[in-house]
């Protein structure tokens, strides 16, 4: 049981939404690595939100995530679906059958040469004592194929679930349309399955707040999200469902199957998980939904190849590292159900997220001071694919920034000193972001929170920050979820893109499940949706 936590039950749902789950795990696992140092701040998050505790058949104690992921055969590599923690499937057969046993053994996938001395337990000693784990070297993570290459947290037996009817590499039996996701959750084999994961975290929950999806858009798994979506929404009413829906990097023009199938995916997805979630947030570092190709996003501050999976991911679960921790804090949590009553008011169940990666503050600089350089504009870097935020309208948002020392959250001016802006004659930390967030946004629903605890990007975290030296181990990060008035324009482009396509040229993706009169619904319900974003007003004007 977790004692008192708000559980949160993490469904992850295909291969690129594992690339960010890897990620996310890691960068959990870092942070309970750090909770006894002395030098660390008082625990502001709750692990047992994520986590459970457990005990093998052998009477040792585990702690692991509370997860179920769903991914295609051959997407493991070399990962045990059972995991390494319990005892091993084919211990217990032997035990139990006291008969003849023949034994057909299939060939094991062979691991990654490159990463085999970083998944060692053997680790580094650093000149400061502590035990590490190797970074990969330069060069190497382009070899990273699947996330369990760099998964380094332990997984509960009852996590991993595989969908062994379709294929993870090749160009035959690929979960590629939305309709094949729908008809895998529709099978009694998958389904029951499924429930029965279920229910087994569910049961042990004191009290669950709900549940997070990450859920790839781009492929099948979009049909598989929004079956699950609708299953938690049947049999747990009244709990919270957040939805990520994860894109990979850029796309070409010359790859017309796959960028046509990529929209369908993207759009019947994103409409039917609203239809069945409390809130949905694309998340993608490429600069369009649609069907126009865009470059992808940049960061001023990072370096990254947005043709790796293995860096897009990284940064996403960073975000999302970010803009969770409302309903993860110890104290004073707002929990799911809350969250999205006040982002999805009016039908707007669908939001945009954006995050400054790292926050920057300079040597001798106060919070205010660098609030204060970036002017009047939007600080963050849109992370959903809906285009640049400035000129756009905020109808309510939920901010983080997190990893900044209290020692700077004030001005330290001269007693005497006229201050230099309304910031910086705010008393606290939290008061200076609210003021900032006012000053963005006047008359929006705004609600804000400021950590100690910086985010995570030890190890097996990728060399994203170049120029400095020593590695980075945590950074800080500023984060939003926003109701924006520019998915009016995102949903309505996704829309009139359909509305140009031949259907009887896609013939095969409609042969998957989806009937011309599911298309014909679908543009109304993504017209309808858009009008919600359409000029409007703030929950407060």
């Amino acid at each position: 049981m977790a004692g008192g936590a708000r559980e949160v039950l993490t469904l992850q749902l295909g291969h690129f939404a594992g690339f960010v789950g890897a990620h996310w795990w890691n960068q959990q696992d870092a942070a309970l690595g750090r909770a006894t140092d002395s030098k660390e701040p008082p625990g502001e998050l709750c692990p047992d939100v994520l986590y459970r505790t457990g005990r093998t058949l052998h009477g040792q104690e585990t702690y692991t995530p509370r997860l179920i992921l769903m991914d295609l055969k051959g997407s493991l590599s070399s990962l045990k679906e059972e995991g390494g923690l319990y005892r091993d499937k084919q211990l217990d057969a032997a035990i139990a059958w006291q008969g003849k046993l023949t034994t057909h053994k299939e060939e094991l996938y062979p691991k990654n040469p490159y990463l085999q001395d970083f998944l060692s337990a053997e680790g580094v000693l650093s000149s400061d004592g502590v035990w590490r784990v190797k970074s990969i070297p330069n060069g190497k993570e382009a070899s990273i194929r699947v996330w369990s290459d760099f998964l380094r947290v332990h997984l509960h037996p009852r996590s991993i679930c595989m969908i062994q009817k379709y294929n993870h590499d090749g160009e035959a039996g690929r979960l590629e349309a939305f309709g094949q996701g729908e008809s895998v959750l529709k099978e009694p084999k998958y389904q029951e399955e499924l429930e029965d994961r279920l229910h087994f975290y569910v049961e042990e929950c004191d009290y669950l707040q709900g549940f997070q999806i990450l859920c790839d858009l781009h492929d099948g798994f979009s049909g598989v999200g929004a079956k699950a979506a609708e299953l938690l929404q049947d049999e747990y009413s009244g709990r919270g469902i957040i939805t990520w829906g994860l894109l990979p990097g850029p796309y070409h023009r010359g790859e017309a199957q796959r960028n046509i199938y990529r929209l369908l995916n993207t759009a019947f997805g994103l409409v039917h998980l609203t239809a069945h979630s409390s809130l949905v947030c694309p998340l993608s570092l490429g600069g369009s939904l649609g069907l126009r190709p865009e470059p992808p996003v940049s960061f001023p501050y990072l370096h990254y190849d947005a043709t790796l999976p293995f860096h897009c991911s990284a940064i996403l679960a960073t975000a999302l590292d970010t803009v969770t921790v409302p309903y993860r804090l110890c104290s004073s949590p707002v929990s799911m159900v809350h969250l999205a009553d006040m982002l999805s008011f009016c039908g707007k169940k669908v939001v945009t997220a954006g995050a400054i990666i790292p926050f920057p503050l300079a040597p001798g600089q106060s919070l205010p001071d660098s609030l204060m350089q970036f002017g009047g504009a939007t600080p963050w870097t849109p992370l959903s694919a809906c285009g640049e935020p400035s000129g756009t309208r905020c109808f309510a948002q939920s901010v983080v920034l997190r990893g900044i020392d209290r020692a700077c959250h004030t001005s330290q001016l001269t007693p005497g000193t006229p201050p230099p802006s309304a910031l910086h004659a705010c008393t606290t930390g939290e008061e200076i972001l609210a003021q900032y967030l006012q000053q963005q946004q006047p008359g929006v629903m705004s609600s804000s929170h400021l950590l100690l605890t910086p985010c995570r990007v030890a190890p097996p975290y990728p060399h994203l920050f170049s120029s400095c030296s020593p590695p980075v181990e945590s950074i800080p990060v500023f984060g939003a979820l926003c109701s924006s008035s520019s998915l009016h324009q995102t949903l309505e482009a996704l829309a009139r893109d359909l509305t140009k396509l031949d259907l009887r040229r896609w013939a095969s993706f409609m042969d998957a499940g989806v009937e011309h009169d599911d298309v014909a619904e679908l543009l109304q319900e993504l017209q309808s949706l858009a009008q919600c974003y359409q000029g409007g007003d703030s929950l407060v004007d």
